[in-house]
């Protein structure tokens, strides 16, 4: 039987990363979809994942997390049983992705000043305003050849291919750090001390009829089971449910 994952961040960063993780996802999966049909979800992801990089330091602790990630794959090396080959892999692309993010002007910088996208990403911040008539370029573009369309789209996402992999390679080491543990809530309802945690990880069967509501942060956190429920929206439930936890 198959689970459904949920991941609740305890502190701002990770919530960060997990925002980009899935603005990258949504970028990602319009182009393997029919892009003209899907081009106004890859332009919302897209301008998103710009606004999202403008608003914080998302970079600086990129780069932060990239050292302390370097940090331990070094430690890491000491240990006989450890994989090498594939140490020395994550070790080197760590180090290459640090040193690029630690450039001045970063590649995605140039996207703020190409004309066509921006025209679009002025319009795209009002609701429904990029129909074809607010945007008689957008239409022509999407009409050009698929192969000079494709040429526009890789070049946009090369530009922000570095910080793209980085919040990857980061959030793939914090969800290794954990085991997912099974766990009894008592009345749909569970808590922990989060001291030293970023993320939690939770999965539930498909086939049940609840979810997990998380609050909380670095100190503590709890979890409550809740359900859908046409008068209030979602309501709790009361009963003992046990589920699967990873404290990344």
């Amino acid at each position: 039987m198959a689970d459904i994952l949920y991941e609740h961040p305890l502190n701002e960063r990770i919530r960060n990363y997990l925002k980009l993780e899935q603005l990258f996802v949504q970028v990602r999966s319009c182009l393997a979809q029919e892009f003209t049909a899907n081009h106004t979800l890859f332009f919302n992801a897209l301008f998103a994942t710009l606004d999202a990089l403008e608003r914080s330091d998302v970079r600086g602790d990129v780069i932060k997390d990239l050292e302390k990630l370097e940090q331990n794959l070094i430690l890491w090396s000491k240990y006989p049983e450890v994989n090498s080959k594939a140490l020395q892999l994550n070790l080197e692309q760590t180090k290459s992705l640090a040193t690029n993010l630690r450039s001045k002007q970063q590649l995605w910088f140039i996207l703020k000043d190409d004309k066509f996208l921006d025209g679009m990403r002025k319009r795209f911040t009002l609701q429904g305003a990029y129909c074809g008539f607010d945007l008689p370029a957008l239409v022509y573009w999407l009409n050009q050849p698929p192969i000079f369309i494709q040429q526009d789209v890789d070049k946009w996402l090369s530009s922000l291919s570095n910080i793209e992999q980085a919040l990857l390679l980061i959030l793939k080491f914090i969800r290794q750090k954990a085991d997912f543990e099974e766990i009894e809530a008592n009345n749909s309802f569970y808590q922990d001390n989060g001291e030293g945690l970023m993320l939690l990880r939770m999965k539930l069967p498909e086939s049940v009829d609840f979810f997990p509501s998380v609050s909380g942060n670095r100190y503590r956190y709890s979890i409550r089971f809740m359900e859908l429920c046409n008068e209030k929206g979602q309501q709790y439930i009361s009963q003992n449910i046990r589920f699967k936890l990873a404290k990344c």
